[in-house]
């Protein structure tokens, strides 16, 4: 049992703590929003982490062979949407700069705190690093004796766990920031600094 929330806790930090383009825009989301819509965030990226911790503890060796033949359009599907988001960004946030400036425009309406879980679900679950990552994982420490559903289940909350606790830590940081860039010009350069390294990770993650 012991083993099981250790190697769940370990695994859940390795998948989410390395900073990529989700949480980049995790950060940019809650610094424009609010820490609440932050939080449902969160909690969707680590909903999707603990999707995959489950199916790759079931699954085992069958995930990896399933997944290899689409693994390339599902890293074009989720580059296309982050930068879909980028340039989203980057275009909201020079609107509402304009707008703020020239008081002919109001400011977009923020995303719900429930369509922003929703969206982070999405995102997080279009990336196969995720799945395979924990198929590895789950395949390299299966011992000779069968794992217990207890233990799987322990493995995969505490997988759960640590995702939701670094993700949650990452949209504190943004509720900050945005305390701190209260300036509509502050904001600007903030979103726009955001949109800019989504594309490049996206960009990379093709490549």
């Amino acid at each position: 049992m012991t083993a099981a929330l250790v190697a769940g806790l370990l695994a859940g930090y390795g998948i989410a703590v390395p900073v990529g383009a989700v949480a980049t825009y995790l950060v940019s989301l809650t610094a424009c929003t609010s820490l609440r819509t932050g939080i449902c965030a969160a909690l969707g990226v680590a909903t999707a982490d603990g999707l995959y911790a489950l199916v790759a503890a079931l699954g085992g060796s069958a995930l990896a062979a399933a997944l290899r033949p689409v693994l390339v359009p599902l890293r074009w599907a989720s580059a296309l949407v982050l930068v879909f988001l980028a340039v989203r960004g980057a275009v909201t946030a020079v609107r509402h700069y304009r707008g703020r400036r020239l008081a002919t425009r109001s400011a977009p309406p923020p995303p719900s705190p429930a369509r922003a879980y929703l969206a982070l679900l999405g995102i997080t679950l279009l990336n196969p690093t995720t799945v395979i990552y924990f198929a590895a994982l789950v395949l390299g420490t299966r011992a000779a004796d069968a794992v217990s559903p207890v233990e799987q289940g322990v493995f995969v909350l505490a997988a759960f766990a640590a995702s939701a606790s670094w993700q949650l830590l990452l949209a504190g940081g943004g509720a900050l920031l945005g305390r701190l860039l209260t300036g509509s010009r502050g904001r600007l350069v903030t979103a726009l600094v955001s949109s800019g390294v989504i594309l490049l990770l996206a960009v990379r993650m093709l490549l």
